[in-house]
């Protein structure tokens, strides 16, 4: 197993700063079963160590994902001087952990959206060779005809020349609605796709990626922790897309 500084793994569990997790354990507050451990630079196993500080017992995870419902209005990024980001929506312990999106949605755009501080989960994520499927829905401008539909879903070319994978699009009860899902992540691709067929995109939600769906009690702004059967149906082949599949 991985060891890390015993510092670093009182700061991930308690959600604290590395120097002040330091004065902890020099005042001999975090103990190993039992018997104080004062060297910051220790290094130990933290998924196997049963340290505690005082009456709470330390659990440092490896790693940490969190789904988020994503705002409107907010940057996919994990610091910017002059807007807020997403990772500006979490508390101090989350932030602490250097997460950062494993993808992104366009400011303007909502729906779920992976933080995490695993860049192996992240490559995975957002690789095009891993072909991971993300479904949206999609507030047109102007109902879209089947010209328009099957533009979308035959591997369409986009105004610079760049030519997308062949994507699903289903009408919905609402008219000006479809439900779009890609296995790839160009700039602004589901805006530039409906351009390039003569709409326009008006309204963007990100409802699932792979067969993970955003949870319909997060508000936008909410978030929770993904465990391992979450970040297991990431990479499951999602449901067929249909009408039905419009909440």
């Amino acid at each position: 197993m991985k060891k890390e500084r015993l510092d670093k793994i009182v700061a991930s569990s308690m959600g604290v700063s590395r120097s002040e997790a330091g004065k902890l354990v020099r005042s001999g507050a975090v103990t190993l079963a039992g018997a104080a451990l004062r060297n910051p630079s220790l290094r130990l196993d933290a998924q196997a160590a049963a340290l505690a500080c005082g009456a709470r017992e330390l659990n440092a995870k490896q790693h940490v994902t969190l789904m988020l419902h994503k705002p409107a209005g907010v940057l996919s990024a994990s610091r910017d001087a002059r807007a807020k980001t997403v990772v500006d929506l979490l508390p101090p312990e989350y932030a602490r952990r250097g997460l950062f999106p494993a993808g992104r949605l366009d400011k303007d755009a909502t729906g779920l959206l992976l933080l995490t501080d695993d860049g192996e989960l992240a490559h995975r994520v957002i690789s095009p060779k891993k072909h991971v499927w993300k479904t949206y829905e999609v507030l047109l401008a102007a109902a879209p005809d089947a010209a328009q539909l099957d533009a979308v879903q035959n591997s369409i070319t986009l105004a610079d020349g760049q030519r997308c994978l062949p994507a699903v699009a289903v009408r919905t009860p609402k008219p000006n609605v479809v439900l779009v899902r890609i296995r790839e992540g160009k700039y602004h691709q589901i805006k530039r796709m409906f351009a390039a067929a003569g709409n326009a995109v008006a309204g963007l939600k990100r409802t699932a990626v792979g067969g993970l769906a955003l949870d319909e009690g997060l508000a936008p702004g909410e978030y929770r922790e993904l465990g391992e059967t979450d970040i297991a149906r990431i990479f499951e082949q999602p449901a067929p897309l249909t009408p039905e599949s419009f909440a």
